[in-house]
């Protein structure tokens, strides 16, 4: 018999009661009414069984007290707004205000026993009557809205309408959760229960709802309450370690969503309902890959910024655009947003103009591997600040067309350094790469000879003008989320159904979020003197092969059954382990335990600057292995790997 009311009770027989609209607000005030008769004449029955005779007029019969007590009621219904909540969504509040309503009804109808009393010595109602009245009012009134409320609840709860989650963590920010969503007009999400950590409150009830203990028992038993669902909040977040302490959820296929801080929630929705549930989204390995929040002191940088006349190279891409957001925060007297990609700079300037209207900007089309163009701009504008982000960047790319890399990462450099200097910029913030530490590809080759250039043209220019611009470099590894990276590429993947195609078993990457790796940059820019190559705090490298494995289970498939796992081999130029320091470097302090200066060797400007000559002479010859061996000169620890230019090393080593 239980089994057969369990078949029916899951089906969907129902499920259609759950969905229906919510009845008329007439039709509310009408049951109220007509439940206040009902209360009205048990009030009387039970005053008449006990022999409680009222001194009354003849005329005031039965109906006529019974009428003007349902005016009163109605017109306390009206001034309460009784009848414009939603019963199946009763609350506190709705109590109250049926409290209040009925309350004030019957103290009103006392009052009139007074007065009449006090004229003509008889009393309309009896005072118990009136007691009575209030009390059954009430139960009558709140028991309506009780049953309605746990009927839904209850048809949404096992009809197909609902989802059954629950949620981990007991502290405000998911208590609060857990009340917002009681308030979905189509109960997207039902909550069962909590999940906790603290002994202290496990096995206690929050909200009417048991808090279970995150221990070995707890997936068997969401299996069995079917919840494959669990929401996390942005408080919750930062408590725990999100790299591994969700693992139990994620690994056990059960879906993790993550819920903002509530003052964060858009409100602005035409159906605010529909809102609450649209803010809940289903967790990302960014999120999962986040670090504590770096915590950085942004008044010297506002005082930099505000006023100042900021260049930004690259101001398209993932580093430029997002360096550029984060100085449009801090009003320069004018952003100059350089970039050599159309439409990716119309989109940009389009979401600038939206989100900072009061905003001085340029966008500027121009490619700074064009020293001609480079020098037009930056002797039109003067900027006070360059941020050089402009790069090619792609590894394999990179490996098959060096010329090109030359030409945008070292030539382009060169041009936008050398008319820094010319015009006097006061400081030029390179953004650099991982890549460049003992550097395996051509793309890292091409970034750390940026590097050199840009460090001792300061050393030469500073030895005559103190006050020259101030050249400063920072290194970082990965961004997530950026343009061609391996989280947005693993993505694609699984939403086209696999395979995930991962180079190496071993492969190990650093990772940052965008808006954490740009801080950064701003701040070194900041404490920078020239000539620093800053490095920064990249915490502990992830696995790539594990961080296919958490997105594909983040997806809701299972690795090695539903989404493939394919290993493709070392691309060329490819590291299995990025490194962020030269080993002959050493690091120092800074007061950011986020940013520590590499203290490099240094070269000289006059030998280096020939060296670079010659090597753009090569690319623009398009001589790819001269280039290439020119490179490998001026960057002794270049040793190509899995690469057609590993030939060279031999050569070299066999002199």
């Amino acid at each position: 018999m239980g089994q057969k009311f369990d078949l029916i009770r899951k089906s969907d027989i129902f499920s259609h009661l759950s969905s229906l609209k919510y009845v008329s607000r007439w039709v509310v005030l009408l049951l109220d009414t007509l439940l206040c008769v009902f209360a009205f004449f048990l009030a009387i029955f039970f005053t008449e069984r006990y022999s409680i005779q009222i001194p009354e007029f003849p005329s005031f019969g039965i109906a006529y007290r019974l009428l003007l007590l349902l005016f009163l009621q109605i017109c306390f219904f009206w001034i309460f707004h009784t009848y414009s909540g939603v019963l199946r969504y009763s609350s506190f509040v709705d109590v109250s205000k049926v409290t209040f309503a009925v309350g004030a009804t019957s103290l009103f109808a006392w009052f009139i026993n007074i007065i009449v009393f006090t004229s003509t010595g008889r009393f309309v109602y009896s005072n118990l009557g009136l007691i009575l009245y209030f009390l059954f009012a009430f139960f009558f009134l709140f028991s309506l809205r009780f049953v309605v409320k746990t009927a839904f609840g209850y048809l949404n709860l096992y009809s197909g309408n609902a989802t059954r989650v629950m949620i981990y963590g007991t502290k405000s920010a998911g208590i609060a959760i857990a009340k917002m969503l009681r308030t979905i007009e189509n109960d997207t999400y039902r909550v069962v229960g909590f999940i906790d950590d603290k002994d202290s409150v496990v096995n206690r009830l929050i909200l009417g709802l048991k808090v279970y203990p995150k221990d070995e028992h707890l997936i068997p038993l969401m299996r069995k309450l079917r919840v494959n669902k669990v929401i996390v909040s942005a408080l919750k977040m930062q408590s725990i370690n999100t790299s591994t302490d969700l693992d139990i959820f994620i690994d056990n296929n059960i879906n993790v969503l993550y819920a903002p801080s509530i003052t964060d929630w858009d409100n602005n929705s035409p159906h605010p309902n529909q809102s609450i549930a649209s803010q809940i989204k289903n967790i990302r390995i960014e999120d999962l890959l986040e670090r504590s929040p770096i915590k950085l002191n942004l008044d010297p940088l506002r005082q930099q910024i505000k006023g100042a006349v900021v260049l930004v190279t690259g101001a398209a891409g993932s580093i430029g655009s997002e360096i550029a957001r984060q100085v449009a925060k801090n009003e320069p007297h004018l952003l100059v947003l350089l970039d050599q990609a159309e439409s990716p700079l119309h989109d940009f300037r389009l979401e600038i103009s939206n989100t900072y209207p009061t905003l001085n900007f340029i966008p500027c089309i121009a490619d700074i591997r064009s020293r001609e163009r480079v020098e037009e701009v930056i002797s039109m504008y003067k900027p006070d600040i360059i941020y050089h982000a402009a790069a090619y960047k792609h590894v394999p790319l990179m490996e098959e067309h060096p010329c090109e890399s030359i030409h945008a990462n070292v030539m382009g450099t060169k041009n936008v350094a050398d008319m820094a200097i010319k015009y006097g910029v006061k400081r030029f913030v390179m953004v650099s790469t991982d890549k460049a530490v003992n550097p395996t590809n051509i793309m890292g080759a091409s970034k750390r000879i940026a590097e050199i250039y840009v460090q001792s043209l300061f050393k030469k220019a500073v030895q005559t003008n103190p006050d020259c611009t101030k050249f400063i470099t920072t290194r970082f590894g990965n961004v997530l989320g950026s343009n061609g990276s391996v989280i947005p590429y693993f993505r694609k993947q699984i939403e086209q159904g696999g395979p995930v195609t991962v180079t190496h078993p071993d492969i190990i990457r650093y990772f940052m979020t965008i808006p954490e790796a740009c801080m950064l940059v701003l701040e070194a820019g900041l404490m920078g003197n020239g000539g620093e190559i800053f490095v920064f705090d990249m915490g502990h490298p992830v696995k790539i092969l594990d961080l296919a494995k958490k997105m594909i289970r983040l997806s809701g498939y299972t690795p090695g059954t539903d989404i493939k796992i394919v290993f493709t081999g070392l691309r060329p130029g490819e590291k299995l382990y990025e490194e962020l320091l030269n080993k002959k470097e050493l690091t120092i302090p800074t007061d950011n335990p986020s940013i520590m200066v590499a203290k490099v060797r240094e070269f000289d400007f006059d030998k280096v600057s020939v060296q670079i000559d010659k090597l753009i002479k090569m690319a623009d010859l398009g001589k790819t292995f001269l280039a290439v061996s020119t490179m490998k000169e001026i960057v002794p620890e270049f040793k190509s790997n899995n690469s057609p230019f590993e030939e060279l090393d031999i050569k070299e080593e066999g002199k």
